[in-house]
């Protein structure tokens, strides 16, 4: 019997899932090297095809490469970073202090998804109860092409430390557009092992095991098959 054509092979598994489990928030490790048009545009198309909500496809994509705009970005980052930073105390402050989160000038291309949260008009269908969901679908965008640049070898990192009114002025976007993620892409000299923060020691990965559930909040997977091959794979 055939394989049928909508069945991945074990290779495009591996590499979905490779993808996946390799995807890292990249901040340090950027290399000058320029993405060529032909896959920035693979790139675009990946997030693209995200699924959205009533088909809304609320985002837009604002390529910047202009230092002198990235230049303004980056001022509008120290300036909250500092204020974050203030969040914390001693030892915590200190390590945060020591953490780089952002590589808005080292990386060639930076990236701002937005979202139109009037795109599809008043009515679109299945955002009557969320209306958030633009915002959810836009969010599926950015990991299209997270997962999407892995597979070529580039480094994304997501800057969030960021006033989106100042951000969306610099960028000239319309009230109605919400910049929703803030992006520095490029090829990378490394994929760290780890998520930076994890081996930084600021957050551990939580245990899956603990985190579901069965039949509502707290109930137990306790006998369950589920449970066993959740822990075989811990």
């Amino acid at each position: 019997m055939s394989t049928p054509s909508h069945h991945f092979s074990d290779a495009e598994k591996h590499g979905l899932y490779r993808a996946i489990y390799e995807r890292r928030d990249v901040r340090s490790q950027f290399l000058p090297d320029p993405i060529a048009p032909e896959i920035l545009a693979r790139l675009l198309k990946a997030a693209h095809h995200a699924p959205s909500v009533g088909f809304m496809q609320p985002w837009d994509f604002v390529v910047i490469k202009s230092r002198e705009v990235r230049a303004s970005i980056v001022a509008m980052f120290e300036q909250e970073n500092q204020k974050a930073a203030e969040r914390f105390e001693g030892e915590r402050k200190e390590r945060y202090q020591g953490l780089k989160l952002q590589g808005i000038l080292e990386s060639p291309i930076n990236l701002c998804i937005t979202c139109d949260r009037s795109r599809g008009g008043p009515h679109v269908l299945g955002r009557n109860s969320i209306v958030d969901t633009d915002l959810f679908s836009t969010c599926l965008a950015v990991q299209n092409l997270w997962l999407a640049a892995r597979a070529e070898g580039i480094g994304v990192g997501w800057v969030s430390i960021l006033d989106q009114d100042q951000l969306g002025t610099a960028l000239k976007l319309p009230e109605h557009v919400y910049p929703l993620a803030y992006l520095c892409l490029g090829y990378v000299s490394e994929f760290l092992d780890q998520p930076e923060l994890e081996a930084k020691g600021w957050r551990s990965r939580l245990s899956l095991n603990e985190l579901v559930h069965s039949d509502g909040w707290g109930g137990s997977l306790a006998e369950s098959p589920l449970l066993a091959a959740l822990q075989e794979h811990e």
